[in-house]
Order: structure tokens, then C-alpha cells, then sequence
């Protein structure tokens, strides 16, 4: 056959083979009863990988068949070939779960980087490598007081301290009840029928009545056992980080310096005030806010919950969507409470006296709660009431389902790892191994038209 010489009516020109073999040889790929073939070079692609490898891949060899055989996800591997054809793209089918998937890419050996890489398309925040200490020491102090998952010690020390936490929440609602009421504390509301002197009503050299706390009540004593151990784990805790700034800036350890502070500020003014070295000059207000903060320690309990913990992340990346439902609801009080006031503005009768008297029964309605304390008694009034009930369903009810999604993501993620200790895939032939890998096993017989293409000079699997 002369060869090609140009022109549109030339004759076709010798045939030129390919003298690669791992070039064009085909490979076929049967995955739970469907078969896929690709090219050797498209998987030589990826050396490092399970199909990549060809002595990782070939203990899945069927000489009988001629064909790697895989006991495998079949809708998956779609995607797992595609990431061999394009270069390294690779994308979930929607009708896959997400751990199904990430338990084949794991099992096809892709590799860290395309995993991270797939997490991160997928809009999983990459996990901070978590810091330890130098010391040995204080290594284990702070796994065992930040890490309750880390030992059994450190589940018991957790165990104790949402013991104590629960103990001081009770302390700080039964103290309020009218058997257990000093009434000589005046950072407690009085009962009915007790006349107290209020400060307002003292000579201003005269000190306060009462004591803001006594150091014989019960309660102060279980309070000040469950302070000791706060101020203990907060200073151990403390000492043992690996960081001090980043110690300070983290919020749960702001929560529990604040949950102690009022203990502290409560007793030095009660000291003082007995010795006589200065007068409290806080307000009644005051007294009670600080008494207030003591409620915050029930935050404390987010760092040994898990759901805690998801809440608090859903809200943080929905603070978008918050935002946006707070605004709606702003513009929706300020509208609907203006037209419920020119509305009843007629009716002697009428409660909306202004347009800011209307701003709770419009955040009320709105909120679809209705109390009822305040209600339109005027036709128009009914109906702006009735418009106004209508867009506080549709304002509230439209970042709703943004905020779910974000819930479902955080509680899968965090559930994650939990569930895939509880499946076990079914492993498949590991075929013959020796201590020098896999042992080769012989071609399977040639068909007729590789026997001819064999016995001529062209070598076996060229084009």
C-alpha cells in the first residue's frame, strides 16, 4: 500500500498500530453485574489509586470471565470512572447518600487530597487539627477536662461537673419559692403582705436593709461547693491550655467565667457592708441583674451535649437567614401597627392610644401567638389584623425551611462517624496473594479475532 499523498480523492493510507500495550488496551470493570469498559492509560492515570495500581486491582481479576469484578455500589461507580476520564473532577449522583458515597471513595482508594477536595465541595468545614499541650502533664490535664470521649476518667469528671451544674440550676429556682424566700434579701422580689423599705426610701448615709446574701442559708452553702468547682475546673482548665489567648477567646470559656462572676461580686459587697468599709452603691436593679446572670451557667451544659452543640452551630451559620427573618418582622410591626392606629383611631374604646403602644400586638400577631390583650374592635382594625396574621405566617415561614436544611446538615455530620461503626460492608475475594503480591494469573484464550490478530505481526492490544 503506497502511502497517503493529499488531495480529497485520496486512497486511505497504511494503517499505523499503536506498539504501547498499556496505551489502548481495554479494560473491562464488572460492578455488581454491570460492566463498564475504559482504557488502561485512563486509569494509569491515577498510579496511586485502587484501579490506578494494577497489582491493587488485579486480586480482583476473573481469569474465567476476563474482567475485574467488584461486589461494589453499581450507581456510584459511575462517578468513580468519570474521575479517572476527566482528570480528577469528581461529583455525587443525587440519587446517592453522601456516606454511601464517601465509604466507595474509601474503598476505590482515591486518595486524602481528592477526598478533602469532594468534602469541601459537598460545603463540609474542614476540622481544625485540635491543640495540645507540650508537657505530658498537662497533656493529660487537658484531655481529661476538655475531652470527655479521650478516657473513663474524663467521662466521670464530665458526669460530675453536669451534676454540679444541674444541682446550682435547682438551688437557683427553689430559692425562689415562697417556703425557702429570705425576705431580707432584697435581690428577691417581695411576697405579698411583707412591707420591705425599698432604698429609695433611706436617708442616703443609711445602708441597705437585708443582706444580699446570708452566710448560714443552705442554699448559699450548696452554691458556694458547686462555685468551688467551677473556679476549680475553670483554673485547671487554665493552666493546662495549650494556648492562653486562644483560651480567652473561646466563648465557652467566656460562659463560664461569667457564670461564676456574680458569686463573687455578690460576697465582696456583702463583706464589705458587714465591715462597714464602704456602702453598696448598686441599685435594687442591679442587685436582681446580677443575681440574673447566675442563669447563664446552664450554657455550660453545650460542652457536654452534642445537641447543644449542633444548635449552636446551625444558628451561627443561620445568622443570614435570622437576620433576614428580623428584618422582615421589623418592617411588618412598623407597617401593621401604623394601619391598626388610623384604624381604630375613631373607637374611644380603643387600646392602640399610639403607634408604639401597637408594636406588641403587631409582634404578637405576627408571631401567630395572639394573646389577646390588645385586640382591633373596628371592621378596618379586623381586617389589618387579619392582613397583618397572614404575612406573619408567610415572613416566618420562609427562612424556616433555610434553617432546617442547616440543622439536618450539622446533625448528619456529627452522626457521621457514629454510623459507619455500625455497618460492615461485605468484603469481596481477595483472590491469591503471596508475600511478593498478587500472582499472575494466565490471559484467558484468545478469541478468533485476537488469535488473528495475534498470529499476524502486530503486537497483542495495539489499535
Amino acid at each position: 500500500i503506497e502511502p497517503r499523498t493529499g488531495g480529497p480523492a485520496e486512497a486511505p493510507g497504511p494503517y499505523i498500530p499503536c506498539l504501547r500495550r498499556d496505551c489502548c488496551e481495554r479494560v473491562v470493570i464488572n460492578v455488581a453485574g454491570l460492566r463498564f469498559e475504559t482504557q488502561a492509560r485512563t486509569l494509569l492515570r491515577f498510579p496511586n489509586t485502587l484501579l490506578g495500581d494494577p497489582r491493587r486491582r488485579h486480586r480482583y481479576y476473573d481469569p474465567l470471565r476476563g474482567e475485574f469484578f467488584f461486589d461494589r455500589s453499581r450507581p456510584c461507580f459511575d462517578s468513580i470512572l468519570y474521575y479517572y476520564q476527566s482528570g480528577g473532577r469528581l461529583r455525587r449522583p443525587a440519587n446517592v447518600p453522601l456516606d454511601i458515597f464517601l465509604e466507595e471513595l474509601k474503598f476505590y482508594q482515591l486518595g486524602e487530597e481528592a477526598l478533602s477536595k469532594f468534602r469541601e465541595d459537598e460545603g463540609f468545614v474542614k476540622e481544625e487539627q485540635r491543640p495540645l499541650p507540650g508537657p505530658e502533664f498537662l497533656k493529660q490535664v487537658w484531655l481529661l477536662f476538655e475531652y470527655p470521649e479521650s478516657s473513663q476518667a474524663a467521662r466521670i469528671i464530665a458526669i460530675i461537673s453536669v451534676l454540679v451544674i444541674l444541682i446550682s440550676i435547682v438551688i437557683f429556682c427553689l430559692e425562689t419559692l415562697p417556703e425557702f424566700r429570705d425576705e431580707r434579701d432584697i435581690s428577691l422580689p417581695v411576697s405579698e403582705g411583707v412591707c420591705r423599705p425599698g432604698p429609695a426610701a433611706l436617708p442616703p448615709s443609711s445602708p441597705l436593709p437585708g443582706n444580699l446574701v446570708r452566710l448560714d442559708d443552705p442554699f448559699f452553702i450548696v452554691e458556694t461547693i458547686c462555685i468551688c468547682w467551677f473556679s476549680f475546673e475553670l483554673v485547671v482548665r487554665f493552666l493546662a491550655s495549650p494556648s492562653k489567648p486562644a483560651f480567652f477567646k473561646d466563648i465557652m470559656n467566656m460562659i463560664d467565667f461569667v457564670a461564676i462572676i456574680p458569686y463573687f461580686v455578690a460576697l465582696g459587697t456583702e463583706f464589705a457592708r458587714q465591715r462597714g468599709v464602704g456602702q453598696p452603691a448598686m441599685s435594687l436593679a442591679i442587685l436582681r441583674v446580677i443575681r440574673l446572670v447566675r442563669v447563664f451557667r446552664i450554657f455550660k451544659l453545650s460542652r457536654h451535649s452534642k445537641g447543644l452543640q449542633i444548635l449552636g452551630q446551625t444558628l451561627k451559620a443561620s445568622m443570614r437567614e435570622l437576620g433576614l427573618l428580623i428584618f422582615f418582622l421589623f418592617i411588618g410591626v412598623i407597617l401593621f401597627s401604623s394601619a391598626v392606629y388610623f384604624a381604630e383611631a375613631d373607637h374611644t374604646e380603643t387600646n392602640f392610644t399610639s403607634i408604639p403602644e401597637a408594636f406588641w400586638w403587631a409582634v404578637v400577631t405576627m408571631t401567630t401567638v395572639g394573646y389577646g390583650d390588645m385586640s382591633p374592635v373596628t371592621v378596618g382594625g379586623k381586617i389589618v389584623g387579619s392582613l397583618c396574621a397572614i404575612a406573619g405566617v408567610l415572613t416566618i415561614s420562609l427562612p424556616v425551611p433555610v434553617i432546617v436544611s442547616n440543622f439536618s446538615y450539622f446533625y448528619h455530620r456529627e452522626t457521621e462517624g457514629e454510623e459507619q461503626g455500625q455497618y460492615i460492608h461485605v468484603a469481596g475475594c481477595p483472590g491469591p496473594l503471596d508475600a511478593a503480591g498478587p500472582v499472575p494469573t494466565p490471559p484467558p484464550p484468545p478469541s478468533p479475532v485476537s488469535r488473528s490478530l495475534t498470529e499476524s505481526s502486530w503486537p497483542r492490544g495495539t489499535c
